[in-house]
């Protein structure tokens, strides 16, 4: 737990809202921002914000005051006490109180979709690629999901979380203040356990939400290529009764597309998660229509995700529900594939969030800063609608909306500081540098 702490001067405070809900359609348009403002953050949570010419006496003593606060968060600790990315030394970012002149503060970014855990990397099918092979014709080869459950296998469950741990790391320093981890490389009883296991280890050693999906159903194994019920079996009479056991997932996934899981059997599957507690979300609509938007929104799934393909009937599907969709545009950017609507998808009426799918087939990045570029160059998406896609409506595509997301008294201190920017904008606007001079975990700096 972290210490009182008031950051002041902040030049924009972003995404500031008394309550909170998932935004749809022209709702991502309004992001609510506070000129010249302060934000004070009482151990790891938002107490309260304001203008600058309306902090409160008792707190504007404070400024100044460049008291010591420190935490610990076991296997995290590390990386405490960073320096600046800037390496600018005008600021104290250990003190109580903290000058942010020139910079904006805004929630952490809320990434919903990730394959975080995963041994060793895919290099040479993106060498491939470039040759002209596409996703579907690398998979029929062996490769893609199939390679990489390859290397799952081979690897410990101490090897899956130190390297996912030093990946996370990562991406915490670059803004992320939540994620959703999804298992899918093991493809057997044992390698999927395995990586739950893994991700169960990653969330009680973070000091950042870290939800768990199941998604044993993401590729067929090659032994039950011709026999797709004895592998569904596996996964519903093998792998759910233990995860449900030990309480490894909060969700279930499965990839409903064509050559993959189909929607009777993407339905078997979900129906048989939510009956351990799993609520459903599914990978849909990626490769071709599949069916997979209109078949989560008759589940009730939190989130259907991808949509690089989409026609009218699956749009007003998705628009008349609670579904969100969340769209990956670093995964069509790698696999120079069509980006989702996005702006057909708002002008709807959906709600939409954005997130990394970081990967290492088909995203191998998980920085949010450059999703949420990309969202605005390439899927026209206003800066502010990006913004509050990849905070407020990610964190409420992982049921993490009352907790992350908006600066809203109560809420998680998960914040980032910028560099010395001149507007919103310019977050997006300047996408090859890294703009986060500072992130907030839990009240303290890391």
């Amino acid at each position: 737990m972290g210490s009182s702490r008031l950051i002041y001067n902040i030049k924009q405070l972003v995404n500031v809202r008394r309550e909170s809900r998932l935004l749809r359609g022209a709702e991502l348009a309004e992001l609510p921002c506070i000129e010249n403002a302060w934000v004070l953050t009482e151990g790891d949570r938002i107490a309260d914000c304001g203008r600058m010419s309306e902090l409160p006496d008792s707190w504007r003593r404070i400024a100044g005051d460049g008291s010591e606060a420190t935490a610990n968060h076991g296997e995290f600790a590390a990386i405490r006490n960073a320096g600046s990315a800037t390496g600018a030394g005008a600021t104290d970012w250990s003190g109580q109180s903290i000058d942010a002149s020139g910079r904006l503060v805004l929630p952490a970014w809320c990434d919903s979709h990730t394959h975080l855990v995963f041994a060793g990397s895919r290099e040479g099918e993106f060498v491939d690629k470039i040759r002209g092979l596409g996703y579907a014709e690398i998979a029929a080869r062996g490769g893609g999901i199939l390679s990489s459950a390859r290397q799952v296998a081979e690897a410990s469950e101490d090897r899956l979380f130190a390297e996912a741990r030093g990946r996370l790391e990562e991406l915490m320093r670059l803004g992320t203040g939540a994620i959703e981890i999804k298992s899918g490389y093991g493809l057997t009883v044992e390698g999927e356990l395995k990586m739950l296991r893994a991700i169960r280890r990653l969330r009680s050693a973070a000091p950042i939400p870290v939800k768990a999906t199941f998604l044993g159903a993401h590729a067929y194994p090659p032994e039950y290529r011709d026999d797709h019920d004895g592998y569904i079996g596996l996964i519903v009479n093998e792998m759910l009764p233990v995860i449900a056991r030990e309480g490894l997932a909060d969700f279930i996934d499965v990839f409903c597309e064509r050559g993959f899981f189909s929607v009777e059997e993407t339905e078997r599957i979900i129906r048989a998660g939510i009956t351990y507690g799993l609520r459903p979300k599914i990978h849909a609509n990626q490769l071709h229509l599949s069916g997979g938007v209109e078949t989560g929104v008759r589940l009730g799934a939190l989130s259907v995700d991808h949509l690089e393909t989409m026609d009218a009937g699956a749009i007003a599907a998705l628009a008349g529900s609670e579904t969100v969709g969340t769209l990956l545009p670093t995964a069509a950017f790698f696999l120079r594939a069509p980006f989702q609507p996005a702006r057909e998808l708002l002008d709807a009426g959906c709600a939409i969030a954005l997130a990394s799918d970081f990967n290492p087939g088909s995203s191998p990045s998980g920085n949010m800063n450059l999703v949420v570029s990309m969202a605005c160059i390439r899927m026209r998406m206003l800066p502010e609608e990006a913004i509050n896609a990849a905070t407020l409506n990610g964190a409420y595509a992982m049921s993490l909306g009352e907790e992350m997301g908006s600066i809203t008294a109560g809420k998680r201190a998960n914040l980032i500081v910028t560099r010395p920017i001149p507007s919103v904008a310019y977050l997006p606007y300047a996408f090859g540098t890294n703009l986060v001079d500072k992130v907030m975990i839990g009240g303290e700096f890391i």
